[in-house]
């Protein structure tokens, strides 16, 4: 699973990257370590417009949900079952990208994961890259006002991130710009495994809902 990046880009290295603008840059907040359970609202590029990055929150809303609600289930999306998922079915084609310095993971060191290792994961030969992802609109009954959101696209580990993520194994579909391009252009799923690993010390605190 992701629940955790990092964002520490400018928005030069990010608009060169990814040869595209931001809407509203005033927006955007570089970040160390951003919380998906915080529902943060972050660039985003759609299959859509790929060369807007606009602002979405993270947790994806269904358009047929009453509440927000089930945003705390919806931060992760898994690519096996998408066309199953009553919360994904319907959008399979509205395709995304979050752009991203890393995010992390907790290596559990006991079977109940009181003790475990923080790592920081990015890529080998850049330091930007993408988290393909599905996105979806929501109008609040409530205040009319329209949301709009994304999950996180997860699969199978491979090999360096099962033994990170050693309970779920499990794992976001990491690209690269140009990889980033086929999956909003085609629906192309071609993954980035030149995986570069940090450990850190766990401060206890993130990672453990």
């Amino acid at each position: 699973m992701c629940y955790n990046v990092q964002q520490k880009a400018t928005i030069k290295e990010l608009t060169e990257q990814f040869n595209a603008q931001f809407k509203m840059p005033a927006l955007y907040q570089p970040k160390d370590i951003i919380n998906g359970f915080e529902f943060p609202l972050l660039p985003v590029l759609k299959s859509d417009s790929p060369e807007v990055f606009e602002f979405l929150n993270w947790g994806l809303i269904p358009h047929w949900a009453k509440t927000e609600d089930i945003r705390k289930h919806t931060l992760n999306a898994k690519l096996e079952t998408i066309n199953e998922v009553a919360s994904f079915r319907e959008i399979t084609a509205q395709r995304c990208v979050l752009p991203v310095t890393g995010f992390y993971e907790w290596k559990w060191l006991d079977s109940r994961g009181k003790r475990k290792e923080k790592y920081r994961i990015g890529l080998n030969d850049t330091a930007v890259f993408g988290l393909a992802g599905l996105y979806s609109s929501w109008e609040n009954p409530k205040s009319g006002e329209t949301v709009n959101s994304f999950s996180l696209l997860t699969t199978s580990a491979n090999e360096i991130m099962a033994e990170i993520h050693n309970i779920k194994k499990r794992m976001p579909l990491i690209m690269d710009a140009t990889q980033a391009k086929l999956w909003l252009k085609q629906g192309t799923v071609e993954l980035n495994d030149n995986l570069r690993t940090e450990c850190l010390e766990s401060d206890g605190q993130l990672g453990l809902f």
